[in-house]
């Protein structure tokens, strides 16, 4: 590597917050190439992809400004909707919160909407809140991320709100308590091959889409996150940056049912050392 991933390298040491955006993942050529891989896969090669592209480009005045936050695009695939056509295209987004800010939430819908030049998503999934191990996912665990989302529709940001990995249990106590009910819930085909009937008995009661995912439980560990990053960007210090959390984005076109766009968005952040 030339003398850019230095640069690039000296500007990961001084940020403490990192975002990264993908771009349209149809306009990357040589993804396209690749066999089907597991949705973890996919982002371990987004990470290191948009990192390898953004360091070969890093202009000396960043290096200068030397900036907390730093801003990895793949500029060339960036592509936002037409004004024109946007009612004829659905906006759906999959959340997953791994550390544990709940301002995330907004934040990353913001985002999405300036990557996509949108002023309102369609649909948001939030994926479970990470938890210890041994520890249930309970009602009161979702709570808070879920007045989030109600303040999201409330603000017109988001139309449509939805769960996922929730059992019939949980997902009718999140029913009756939430004022803006959930829409959908996803259920992993992997830990199911069928529906369970109870879930589709209640979804169906209450007008509950029930969607399928393969995502597994833990879409970004700390450590894989790292080494993408290391791989990205030659011989980067990275030690104490953990993703804080990642969002992925599909636009749909609604006629056709066919995915015109997808990417990530992803918040990193740097633990100052103890």
């Amino acid at each position: 590597m030339g003398t850019d991933s230095g640069a690039a390298r000296t500007l990961l040491d001084s940020a403490t917050t990192l975002h990264l955006h993908t771009g349209n993942l149809m306009n990357w050529g040589r993804l396209k190439k690749k066999c089907a891989v597991t949705p973890s896969e996919e982002l371990g090669d987004c990470i290191r992809t948009t990192l390898n592209e953004w360091s070969l480009k890093v202009s000396p005045e960043l290096v200068q400004e030397s900036p907390n936050a730093l801003e990895c695009t793949m500029t060339p695939a960036l592509e936002t909707i037409n004004p024109e056509e946007r009612d004829e295209m659905k906006v759906s987004v999959k959340l997953f919160i791994l550390g544990n800010g709940l301002s995330s939430i907004r934040h990353a819908v913001d985002l999405a909407c300036s990557t996509l030049a949108v002023t309102q998503l369609d649909s948001v999934i939030i994926a479970p809140p990470p938890l210890e191990d041994g520890v249930t996912l309970t009602l009161e665990h979702l709570q808070p991320y879920w007045r989030e989302l109600e303040s999201l529709v409330q603000d017109n940001k988001v139309v449509a709100i939805g769960t996922s990995d929730l059992d019939k249990p949980l997902l009718e106590q999140l029913y009756l308590w939430a004022q803006i009910k959930p829409n959908s819930n996803q259920v992993n085909l992997a830990s199911c091959c069928i529906m369970p009937p109870d879930l589709t008995a209640f979804a169906k009661q209450f007008d509950i889409q029930l969607l399928t995912h393969s995502d597994s439980k833990e879409i970004l560990s700390e450590e894989s996150f790292q080494d993408a990053v290391r791989e990205g960007i030659q011989g980067a210090q990275v030690d104490g940056w953990s993703p804080e959390w990642i969002l992925r984005y599909s636009v749909i076109v609604k006629t056709r049912g066919i995915i015109k766009s997808k990417g990530y968005i992803i918040q990193a952040l740097r633990k100052a050392p103890h």
